[in-house]
C-alpha cells in the first residue's frame, strides 16, 4: 500500500513493504522530519484505512544516540500513545534537532465500528532500519513494525 499525500500529484510520501508476519513502513520527505511524519502516516495506515479526525493533540519528546534510533523512538512513542490513550492519529508535526525530537500528534479516540482496526502495532524494530538522505533532496525513514 502506498500513500500519495502532499501537493505533488502522484508523489509517493509513504509506503508499506512486506516482511514475513510483520510490516515494513517507509516515509519520504524533503527533510528528515518530513520523512518521520510520513512514516507515522504509514504506521496509522497499518491499523486503519478509515478517516481519522485530528481532534485532539498529544505532544511527545524523544532523544536517542543517533538519527536511526531516534526514528524507532518516534514510532514507539506513537504506538505507546495509541495504546494508552486508545487513539489513532492522522496528522503529525515533527522537529528534529540533532538527535532530539519534538512531535505533535493529532487524532481521535478509536471508534471500532468506524475505524475497523486491522491490528494493533506492538513496536517498531531495528529490522530494516534505515534513515538516510538519498540525494536529490529526498530523505527516507524505514523499519519493520511488529504487528
Amino acid at each position: 500500500m502506498n500513500g500519495t499525500l502532499g501537493t505533488a500529484v502522484g508523489e509517493t510520501k509513504w509506503e508499506h513493504f512486506p516482511h514475513a508476519a510483520d510490516v515494513g513502513i517507509r516515509g519520504f520527505g524533503k527533510t528528515v522530519a518530513e520523512a518521520f511524519e510520513q512514516a507515522a502516516l504509514a504506521l496509522t495506515a497499518v491499523v486503519t484505512t478509515a478517516e481519522v479526525r485530528p481532534l485532539i493533540s498529544v505532544t511527545v519528546e524523544r532523544e536517542a544516540p543517533d538519527i536511526e534510533l531516534l526514528f524507532v523512538e518516534w514510532l514507539n512513542a506513537i504506538i505507546y500513545e495509541m495504546a494508552v490513550r486508545k487513539m489513532l492519529f492522522s496528522r503529525f508535526a515533527v522537529t528534529v534537532d540533532g538527535t532530539q525530537l519534538r512531535g505533535t500528534l493529532w487524532g481521535e479516540a478509536v471508534d471500532v465500528a468506524r475505524h475497523a482496526p486491522a491490528c494493533e502495532p506492538k513496536g517498531a524494530t531495528y529490522t530494516a532500519l534505515k534513515v538516510a538522505n538519498e540525494g536529490s533532496g529526498v530523505w527516507t525513514a524505514a523499519c519493520i513494525v511488529d504487528v
